[in-house]
């Protein structure tokens, strides 16, 4: 298959086409490579050796470690900037900014009210910083270059429970946040939510030739990933899934899951409340937290509404497990 031919490789055409001669989406399994736990670790199906697992950070939560100071319980966590050669497709290798090693950085986990310390090393020859959306001292802002080989100490407290972007603010910005310098800081209530499998997905653009437009996208840093390594959940199981929008040079983008609805949880003046829809609008930075189950066993696609990104890599597919 042709470099040209693969980020088309299971658009959402081809499988509504396949769909409609009577295969349907849950007679793909072979051809999609089975579900992720029959998938290679670190491999994108057939293709090159990946750097960091776009799997794995499905559910992998950083809650840092908690020292004391004076009394004063601070959680503390370290990042670090370095270049990295991301396979995104068979024939592109792209030189990403990553922090600790992927895309996104790590979900950083904290809990309303504690105190934040995030330890910053700039591993990278550009200048970086780690600028955090939500409320803090100018000090702390992150908008002053980080050196290479220089460390930053942001420290701040976490605000109302939700969901905080972070990303380098070194002009200029659209580049930084292109090459893959961002991550999430999830905040979590005093009064903890209902059980849930918990998942974190980021949508991610790249511009290849700095173009000014993105060529590729991706949930969690690779292209067409979760189509090859669909996401096994089970049935009638709750998903609560914390969703980022990170891609730059684009207008808002949608979110949609087939077969199902989902609760949007909101904050308003007397706290959390919801809304159902099947579609949600993120502009770049905005973030949701949905929840939502799967009745029926079988594979579902997920994806932007605006095809011709979803086509170009931004589109996967839930396996739901019967029980």
């Amino acid at each position: 298959m042709s470099d040209r031919e693969c980020p088309a490789r299971w658009s959402r055409r081809r499988l509504l086409s396949l769909a409609a001669a009577g295969l349907g989406v849950g007679a793909l399994a072979g051809p999609l490579g089975g579900a992720m736990a029959g998938s290679r670790s670190g491999s994108d199906g057939d293709g090159p050796t990946l750097p960091f697992d776009p799997t794995k950070g499905l559910r992998a939560f950083n809650h840092g470690t908690v020292i004391r100071e004076n009394g004063v319980p601070i959680r503390v966590f370290e990042v670090q900037a370095r270049s990295l050669t991301v396979p995104l497709r068979r024939a592109t290798r792209f030189k990403a900014w990553t922090l600790d090693g992927s895309i996104p950085g790590p979900n950083l986990r904290a809990r309303t009210g504690e105190r934040i310390r995030v330890i910053f090393h700039n591993g990278d020859s550009t200048s970086h910083s780690l600028h955090f959306h939500g409320i803090h001292p100018a000090a702390m802002d992150g908008i002053q270059p980080v050196l290479f080989n220089r460390t930053k100490i942001y420290e701040f407290e976490a605000g109302a429970a939700g969901l905080y972007p972070y990303h380098c603010h070194v002009a200029p910005v659209a580049r930084h946040v292109g090459k893959g310098l961002f991550g999430l800081l999830i905040v979590d209530p005093l009064q903890p939510r209902a059980p849930a499998d918990e998942l974190v997905l980021v949508m991610g653009g790249y511009d290849l030739h700095g173009a000014g437009h993105n060529d590729l996208y991706a949930f969690n840093g690779i292209p067409h990933h979760f189509m090859e390594h669909p996401i096994e959940i089970r049935q009638n199981q709750l998903v609560r899934l914390y969703l980022l929008n990170m891609v730059e040079l684009e207008a808002p983008l949608t979110f949609h899951i087939h077969a199902n609805s989902f609760e949007i949880l909101r904050e308003g003046p007397t706290g959390e409340f919801r809304e159902r829809s099947d579609v949600v609008t993120l502009g770049v930075a905005e973030r949701q937290i949905l929840e939502f189950s799967y009745p029926f066993p079988g594979r579902y696609m997920f994806h932007p509404h605006q095809d011709q990104i979803a086509e170009k890599g931004c589109m996967g597919l839930f396996e739901v497990l019967a029980v």
